[in-house]
């Protein structure tokens, strides 16, 4: 049996704000949006945010979902098609209210990739591979 990943669902304390940065800052395309959940279009794996406190209404209380988050929890990776992109894309973010954490820079991986965080502290990357340079010599 082989499983399929599906979606990805965001826990957040406070899911219309959360949900406004990802339809307006980021673009996403809303399916849902009520109080305690919103769904958005994406093509691929399905993205959603669901509050802490309805998952833990969702798993008899589950005390992870009532505790206060300490640290980074996850990281969303967008792909853009070029390094010019990459720094096209982050000013655009960034001047709709994402957080800057660090400016796009190539890295030594091979990709130019910048870093922001969302309301709630996430810190995602924004990269594009670099295109590959012939060397002389």
């Amino acid at each position: 049996m082989r499983l399929k990943l599906e979606g990805l669902t965001v826990l957040a304390q406070d899911v219309p704000k959360l949900a406004s940065f990802y339809r307006d800052v980021l673009g996403f395309e809303t399916v849902i949006e009520e109080n305690h959940y919103a769904e958005f279009v994406n093509s691929g794996i399905r993205l959603a945010i669901c509050s802490t406190t309805l998952m833990a209404e969702n798993t008899n209380d589950h005390h992870t979902y009532l505790e206060e988050r300490k640290g980074q929890a996850f990281e969303l990776n967008f792909e853009c098609e070029s390094p010019d992109a990459v720094h096209m894309m982050y000013q655009e973010v960034v001047s709709k209210g994402a957080t800057e954490i660090t400016a796009p820079k190539s890295m030594s991986w091979g990709h130019t990739t910048g870093f922001f965080a969302d309301p709630e502290g996430n810190i995602h990357s924004i990269f594009a591979v670099n295109p590959v340079t012939a060397q002389n010599g």
